[in-house]
């Protein structure tokens, strides 16, 4: 315990003769609490070819508080790619942006869409919806009595944030857009277009649980809009339904399970920390457990 007290106190002297000699040499930005940000830096970032010329060390200062290297490298490839500003960065580690994201793809996703006989465009959607969505952006005051319209009119408010939330490549295209049909008219929420998936996503709110009417009702507007309002070199339209929170029966017997392009995804007003995070995925990971246990029992 003596010895490494003593390296310590070595190392302290060591960076403070440096910090000096540095700074008498080159000028300042050599300090000694510069030093030790650049041997963190060297530390969480060895190899100096994968690094993301596009990030600012205001970036690299957050991302270097990251602990785990996967986690660490992910968020600097997402930052860069997204082109997210610094606080944008903070922001999606806060919210768990990586976690909530992988909730959404592989097993976890082919539970509710029990075989894939979409395109691979609309396979691809797995890599862009999250659960749950976080709009702790909408300052709602902890208010949990809004409707649809309020809810609504937030977003529209706050539109940059939402479209951050919302991940790569979202367009606004409208809101309360309208569908006519022969004898009717009908309007979605919103409406956006995916220059990365290239196809339209529709959007509904829904300020209660999931139910299947609510299943139905998004799969009419899909097929409807892919009828009459998508172009020809369109991918098919994906549906994704925002509630308060999602229902594993309806997701199991609904068009959700088709792998139609459809998806349904719940919602939180206020940061969840990590405990409430896990909490809400634990039904999913029990969801694969079992999916795992009934394919090794055939």
């Amino acid at each position: 315990m003596e010895a490494t007290g003593e390296r310590a106190e070595y190392g302290k002297r060591l960076v403070k003769y440096l910090a000096e000699r540095l700074t008498a040499e080159y000028g300042k930005g050599f300090t000694q609490r510069n030093l030790y940000q650049m041997q963190q830096f060297y530390l969480a970032f060895p190899k100096v070819h994968a690094l993301r010329a596009q990030l600012s060390w205001t970036h690299y200062r957050r991302l270097m508080r990251i602990p785990n290297q996967e986690q660490r490298e992910f968020y600097m490839n997402a930052a860069a790619d997204e082109h997210w500003t610094s606080r944008q960065l903070d922001h999606q580690i806060a919210t768990f942006y990586r976690e909530r994201l992988l909730s959404s793809q592989g097993e976890t996703r082919e539970l509710i869409r029990t075989e894939i006989q979409c395109s691979e465009p609309v396979t691809a959607a797995d890599d862009f919806i999250k659960d749950p969505y976080v709009l702790d952006f909408l300052d709602l005051g902890g208010r949990t009595d809004f409707d649809e319209h309020q809810l609504e009119q937030a977003l529209m408010t706050r539109l940059q944030e939402f479209m951050l939330e919302l991940g790569r490549g979202f367009a606004f295209v409208g809101r309360q857009y309208r569908l006519d049909g022969e004898q009717a008219s009908y309007y979605v929420d919103l409406v956006f277009y995916n220059i990365k998936l290239k196809c339209y996503v529709l959007i509904e709110l829904k300020t209660r649980p999931l139910n299947a009417k609510d299943v139905g009702q998004m799969d009419f507007y899909v097929r409807l809009f892919n009828e009459k309002y998508a172009g020809a070199d369109d991918n098919p339209t994906i549906g994704l339904i925002l509630c308060s929170s999602s229902d594993r029966t309806v997701a199991k017997y609904s068009a959700l399970a088709d792998g139609k392009g459809l998806f349904a995804s719940s919602y939180v007003t206020c940061l969840p920390t990590e405990e409430e995070l896990t909490d809400a995925l634990e039904p999913t990971r029990r969801a694969i457990a079992e999916a795992r246990a009934e394919r090794e029992g055939e």
